[in-house]
């Protein structure tokens, strides 16, 4: 099984979700960690993917809602610090795979499948193999404990249940 590194400058963790049932919110994890092992990443099916998110790091573009979301009434971070995300079953899916592992958020802990594309592979200008993929997933907020929401005037709810989570990666050897 050979390491593999993520370059965080051509990578990213983010998510998205419906505001006022009107339009959506987009945000990222600024601040993650993953450990990707694999003996072929053009078969990932060898692969065990783990990630933990910084929920401190959360950034939406808006520092009000940044900390509100940081608060007890969301993440509650000086309680439940990280999200982490274990791979437990990788499938081919065409030219494609469903990952499919234990995502836990505010200790509540889901199985969840991502549906990741296969970017492709080369050669970096110095030499240096790399892979590039991407994945989406989509949760309910309310079965991970997060469940504050205000009802509207005009009907329908500030924050939306449904959460796209979305991962984009660039990978090669870990040195």
């Amino acid at each position: 099984m050979t390491k593999w590194t993520v370059d965080q400058s051509h990578s990213a963790v983010g998510f998205e979700v419906k505001h006022m049932m009107v339009s959506k919110v987009k945000g990222q994890f600024d601040a993650y960690t993953a450990d990707v092992e694999a003996a072929d990443l053009t078969d990932l099916t060898t692969a065990t993917i783990a990630f933990k998110f910084d929920v401190a790091s959360i950034n939406t573009r808006s520092e009000d809602r940044d900390n509100h979301l940081r608060s007890a009434d969301f993440f509650d971070i000086d309680v439940f610090p990280a999200i982490t995300f274990q791979s437990t079953a990788i499938d081919k899916d065409g030219d494609d795979y469903k990952v499919t592992g234990d995502l836990t958020i505010k200790d509540v802990t889901k199985s969840v499948t991502f549906d990741v594309e296969f970017g492709g592979k080369g050669l970096n200008p110095w030499g240096v193999e790399v892979y590039g993929f991407e994945a989406e997933a989509k949760i309910n907020r309310e079965e991970f404990g997060l469940t504050w929401n205000t009802a509207l005037e005009t009907g329908g709810v500030l924050v939306g249940k449904d959460i796209k989570i979305k991962v984009e990666l660039e990978v090669n050897p870990a040195a």
